[in-house]
C-alpha cells in the first residue's frame, strides 16, 4: 500500500468518466475542509494479507489525523502512485476496509472517494512541515516475524559493448539514438517536446486518424494505411513460417474467474478492459497469452516436438491506458500485436531460441528502414549464472546494449530484451521484444514428463516487430531524420504514379498503368484536370516512390523520364530515362523478398474520394 498523505485547506472532486472496473452506486461528488486527504495506491503485494494491510493503513491514517489534530480524512484511490497495482476487486475491497476501519474508530467524519472513475479534483495544501507525508505499507510488517516485508528491488544499470567492455551508462546518454534510450531509462532530463511528427503525418497521408464514436485510442483505418498495416501482417508472417512458427487465432476475451487468468491479468492492475457477461466476469485480452497457455494447456506435450512455437496476429489486444497517454499510434487502448509463444524444453533450449529471436527483431529493424537500439533486462541470479551468454548476444549484434540488473524477480520473466526506434524528438518507440517466462507453465499448469518426472518449461514471449501500430508510427517517425522522407518501396500505397501532360496522352498513360499492376506493381494514374505541376506536387506529397511523367515524346519513343524519390534531394529531383520493362524490373528488385498486395484504392485518382 502506497500512501500519500496530505493536510488540506480543502479538496473537493467530481467523478467524470466511469472505467470498466468502476465502483458502482459511489458518492460521485463531494468536499472537505481542514481534512486529512489519503491518497492510496494498493499494490499487488498487499493481495498476500488485505486484511492485515488495511488495518496497518486504518492505524497510520489515525495516527496521523491525531498529529494533525483533523477529524476529518477522505480516502482518495490515486493509482499513479504505483506501477505494480493489485487486481481492482482486492483494490476495492482494501479501500472499502480503509473506510470501515476508520468509522469504528469513532470521532471522525469519514469520506471515500469512488474507485475506477476519471476523477476532477482541486486540492489546497497547508504548508506546515507535517502536512506532506507519504507511506509505505506492506503485509506482515515487523511485528510478525514470520512474514517478511516485500522485497525492496534494486535495479543496476550499465552500458556493455560487443567487445565486452562494461561502462557507467550515464557517460554513454549522449544525443544518439542510443544515449536517448538510456536517458529515458534511467530518467535523466530530457528536452520537452511537442506532439509527436507521425500524428499529423498519419493523417495527412490518409493512414489512419481518431475514431470519435469509439472510445480514445481506438482508430479508423483508411484503405492506404489498412493496406501498410496489412503488408507489415504479411512480413511478420512470413518471418514467423521461416522460423518454425504455427499460426492460430484464440478469443479476445476471457474469464476472470479462471484462477490462472485471474492471476496473470493482476499483474497489469487497473490496465484492462473488464465486463460482465451474464453472471460471468470477463477481460478483452491484453496480449495472446491466455489463448496460447489454453491451448498448451489442453495439448499433450511431448518433449521430442520441443521447442514448439505458436504464433497470432492478435487483432485486437486490448490495454486500458491513462487518457492523458493515448496518442497516435505509440500509446493505444487497441492494437495488433505479431505475438508469439515458445514453448521450451528447457533452459538451455530456451537460451538458444532468444538467441533467435533476437536476431529477428534486429533484422525486422533494417528491413523496416527504423534502426532500434537495445536493453537487456535479467535478474541479478540470471546475470551470475549467464554473464558470459548476455556477452556473447551483445557481442553478436555488433552494438552496445543497456543492462538493467534486477536485485529480484518482480515479473513473470527472468530475462528479456527490449529494442526501440527512436522519434523525431528523440524518444523511444519500444518494439520488438523477447522474454524468459518462467511462471506461466506452472500457473497455466503446461508440463510435460520426462524419466517419470512432470516438468513445466520457460515458455518464450516474442513480437518480432512490436504491435503494427508502432511500427508505423516509428517509420513515420523515422522520416524526421530523412532529408526526403519516403516509406520503403514495397510498403508504399502507390509504387508507380503515371502523370499524363494532357487529356491526349490519359489513353497511354492508363494503359501503362494497367500493365503495370498487372506486372505486380501497385500503380496508379492521375487523370485528373490539373496541371502537371499539381500533380506532381501532390505524388510528391504522397511520397510515390516513382512518378512517370507521359508527354508527345514518352509516346513516340516508348521511354518514360522516372523522378526516383529515394534518389532525390531536397529540391533537386533524381530522374532517369527507363523503358517500361526496366521500371517494373527497378520496383520489383527493391521490393524483392517482401510481400505483395494489389491495391486498396482506385488506379485512377479522377475516382478516388478524399477521406479527410
Amino acid at each position: 500500500m502506497r500512501l500519500l498523505l496530505i493536510h488540506s485547506d480543502h479538496i473537493d472532486y467530481q467523478a467524470q468518466k466511469k472505467t470498466p472496473v468502476a465502483e458502482e452506486g459511489a458518492v460521485l461528488q463531494d468536499g472537505l475542509d481542514e481534512a486529512l486527504v489519503a491518497f492510496c495506491a494498493v499494490e499487488s503485494a498487499d493481495e498476500e494479507d488485505i486484511d492485515d494491510v488495511v488495518d496497518r493503513t486504518v492505524a497510520e491514517v489515525l495516527k496521523t489525523a491525531g498529529e494533525l489534530k483533523t477529524d476529518r480524512v477522505l480516502v482518495y484511490p490515486y493509482a499513479h502512485l504505483s506501477s505494480d497495482l493489485a487486481a481492482p476487486e482486492a483494490a476495492k475491497k482494501a479501500l472499502r476496509g480503509i473506510e470501515e476501519g476508520l468509522n469504528a474508530a469513532g470521532g471522525l467524519t469519514v469520506r471515500r472517494a469512488p474507485f475506477g472513475w476519471y476523477k476532477a479534483f482541486t486540492l489546497s495544501c497547508k504548508g506546515h512541515p507535517l502536512s506532506e507525508l507519504s507511506r509505505t505499507i506492506v503485509p506482515g510488517g515487523e511485528e510478525e516475524a514470520a512474514k517478511p516485508a516485500k522485497k525492496t528491488v534494486t535495479h543496476t544499470f550499465f552500458v556493455l559493448t560487443p567487445e565486452g567492455e562494461r561502462k557507467e551508462a550515464e557517460a554513454c546518454a549522449d544525443d544518439s539514438p542510443f544515449g536517448s534510450l538510456i536517458k529515458k531509462e534511467l530518467g535523466l532530463p530530457v528536452q520537452a517536446g511537442g506532439e509527436p511528427i507521425h500524428v499529423d503525418l498519419m493523417r495527412s497521408k490518409e493512414f489512419v486518424d481518431y475514431e470519435p464514436a469509439s472510445d480514445i485510442g481506438h482508430l479508423r483505418w483508411m484503405p492506404r494505411g489498412r493496406l501498410v498495416r496489412d503488408l507489415l501482417g504479411d512480413y511478420v508472417l512470413g518471418l514467423v513460417l521461416d522460423y518454425g512458427g504455427m499460426p492460430v487465432e484464440t478469443p479476445v476475451m476471457y474469464d476472470l474467474d479462471d484462477p490462472a487468468i485471474s492471476e496473470h491479468a493482476a499483474k497489469f492492475g487497473e490496465r484492462q478492459y473488464r465486463f460482465k457477461s451474464g453472471n460471468r466476469n470477463m477481460m478483452l485480452r491484453f496480449a495472446a497469452c491466455f489463448g496460447m497457455f489454453s491451448f498448451m494447456r489442453d495439448m499433450h506435450i511431448s518433449p521430442n516436438t520441443l521447442p514448439m512455437k505458436m504464433y497470432e496476429l492478435s487483432t485486437y489486444s486490448f490495454r486500458h491506458e491513462q487518457s492523458g497517454e493515448v496518442i497516435g499510434l505509440k500509446r493505444l487502448r487497441a492494437f495488433t500485436m505479431p505475438d508469439m509463444h515458445t514453448l521450451c524444453k528447457d533452459m538451455d533450449n530456451a537460451l538458444r531460441c532468444f538467441e533467435e529471436q533476437l536476431r529477428m527483431g534486429w533484422q525486422s529493424g533494417v528491413d523496416l528502414g527504423t534502426p532500434l537500439v537495445g536493453a537487456f533486462r535479467c535478474t541479478q541470479d540470471f546475470w551470475e549464472q549467464y554473464e558470459d551468454w548476455v556477452k556473447a548476444i551483445v557481442r553478436e549484434s555488433g552494438v552496445p546494449m543497456l543492462i538493467e540488473i534486477l536485485s529480484d524477480r518482480v515479473h513473470y520473466w527472468i530475462a528479456k530484451v527490449d529494442l526501440a526506434a527512436i522519434d523525431g524528438q528523440g524518444r523511444p518507440i519500444e518494439n520488438p521484444t523477447v522474454q524468459i517466462d518462467v511462471e506461466s507453465s506452472l500457473r497455466f499448469d503446461i508440463s510435460y514428463h520426462m524419466d517419470g518426472e512432470e516438468v513445466h518449461p520457460p515458455i518464450l514471449h516474442c513480437s518480432p516487430t512490436g504491435s503494427i501500430e508502432r511500427v508505423i508510427c516509428a517509420m513515420l517517425e523515422n522520416t524526421a531524420y530523412q532529408s526526403v522522407p519516403r516509406l520503403p518501396t514495397w510498403l508504399s500505397p502507390t509504387q508507380v504514379r503515371f502523370v499524363p501532360v494532357s487529356e491526349r496522352h490519359a489513353a497511354y498513360a492508363i494503359d501503362l498503368c494497367a500493365r503495370m499492376n498487372a506486372a505486380g506493381v501497385r500503380a496508379d494514374v492521375d487523370d485528373r484536370d490539373e496541371s502537371v505541376n499539381k500533380k506532381i506536387r501532390e505524388a510528391g506529397t504522397e511520397w510515390v516512390p516513382y512518378v512517370a511523367v507521359i508527354g508527345d515524346r514518352e509516346m513516340d519513343e516508348g521511354k518514360l523520364t522516372v523522378t526516383i524519390r529515394s534518389l532525390s534531394d531536397p529540391k533537386k529531383p533524381h530522374k532517369e530515362e527507363m523503358t517500361f520493362d526496366a521500371l517494373a524490373s527497378a520496383v520489383k528488385e527493391e521490393c524483392a523478398g517482401k510481400p505483395f498486395r494489389p491495391m486498396y484504392t482506385a488506379k485512377h485518382l479522377s475516382v478516388r474520394p478524399r477521406f479527410l
